[in-house]
């Protein structure tokens, strides 16, 4: 590891080494978070910090770097502004304001920075999500690839999720189809026309993440979206930080048509493969049904329970995917320059 390569920000095992590596055991134990709160300690989609009366500001930041600006479904604008959202509901804060950094190449056309902007501003006044306040910074030519955009997302959450809470017997649910996201840029990375069918999942997942923070908040065990790594990525963290063997079915995992033959086309596990309006969520499971029924009557019929965390002794820490026809495979973390410049 003597110069960074592309696959260390690609989400995978080699920018979770790199991170371990570069940040994670330089900080003292005690600077990991906030007295109370939740932070690089046990890295989550965002940090906890404790206000009192037991309620705590949820905080989450990203920078978003796709390839290309516009693709099927929405943009960079979109996505920078629904991917931290997203973070902060995955932690079970409600979020109310953000910040934004957008650093520009020198160059770029202004009607695309105003496109940009236009759909973040909008996405923010349809979540009512307050923008205030950022940073603008112009790079010159050739120093960035055209647009960074960084945002900050701020929230409040009085039951939290934690990943940590995860305990065997809870049971594993996706909201949908996975790896949307994913293909799609990958298919248009590749110089493939993709069908009409194909786009991108990017959303915000407020009306799905509300009302189950509000009816199930004691019931959640852990949630998280599928980003960059997709599902396999996700769970691998989850399976690490806790020291539990995590089995999904890989028949009850929710994959469209048309991610399936791109990925088969391409050669990349659907499992590796983005989501940016997906969530995983784990539950107790004597309420595993009933979740799943609540999340379905929501609008989220592709909804479906896709495994199980379990205690087992000679596989700590590792996801089992079970095949159609019922054998087994670790499902590993995704390695290399799977699809750079993703999110």
């Amino acid at each position: 590891m003597s110069k960074v390569t592309l696959a260390h920000g690609a989400g995978g095992r080699e920018m979770a080494e790199l991170l371990e590596a570069l940040i994670f055991h330089r900080v003292d134990e005690p600077l990991k978070k906030v007295e109370g709160g939740l932070g690089i300690d046990h890295p989550d989609d965002g940090a906890l910090i404790p206000i009192g009366e037991g309620r705590f500001l949820v905080v989450s930041t990203d920078s978003y770097t796709v390839s290309p600006l516009f693709f099927p479904g929405g943009d960079i604008g979109k996505l920078a502004v629904c991917g931290s959202i997203n973070d902060i509901l995955m932690m079970g804060g409600i979020p109310v304001a953000m910040l934004d950094t957008i650093v520009v190449e020198e160059g770029l056309p202004m009607q695309t920075l105003n496109s940009i902007v236009d759909s973040m501003v909008e996405t923010l006044r349809n979540e009512g999500v307050a923008l205030i306040g950022g940073d603008f910074k112009v790079m010159p030519k050739g120093s960035v690839d055209k647009i960074v955009v960084t945002t900050t997302c701020i929230g409040v959450s009085e039951n939290p999720i934690m990943d940590v809470n995860l305990e065997p017997g809870d049971r594993i649910i996706v909201s949908g189809c996975l790896g949307e996201h994913g293909a799609t840029i990958m298919a248009l990375q590749h110089g493939l026309e993709a069908e009409a069918s194909l786009k991108s999942d990017v959303k915000p997942l407020t009306r799905l993440f509300k009302p189950l923070i509000e009816k199930y908040s004691k019931v959640v065990k852990a949630a998280g979206d599928p980003t960059r790594g997709g599902l396999s990525m996700l769970l691998n963290g989850w399976a690490k930080s806790t020291g539990f063997l995590i089995i999904v079915d890989e028949a009850k995992i929710p994959i469209s048509k048309p991610v399936r033959k791109y990925s088969e086309m391409l050669g990349v596990d659907p499992l590796h493969l983005a989501s940016e309006g997906v969530a995983v969520i784990a539950t107790e499971a004597g309420y595993a049904d009933e979740v799943l029924d609540f999340v379905r009557g929501l609008g989220f019929e592709d909804a479906m329970i896709i495994g199980e965390v379990v205690k087992g002794e000679r596989f700590k820490g590792l996801v089992v995917a079970r095949s159609e026809v019922g054998g087994l495979r670790v499902l590993e973390p995704p390695t290399g320059e799977l699809v750079p410049r993703i999110c």
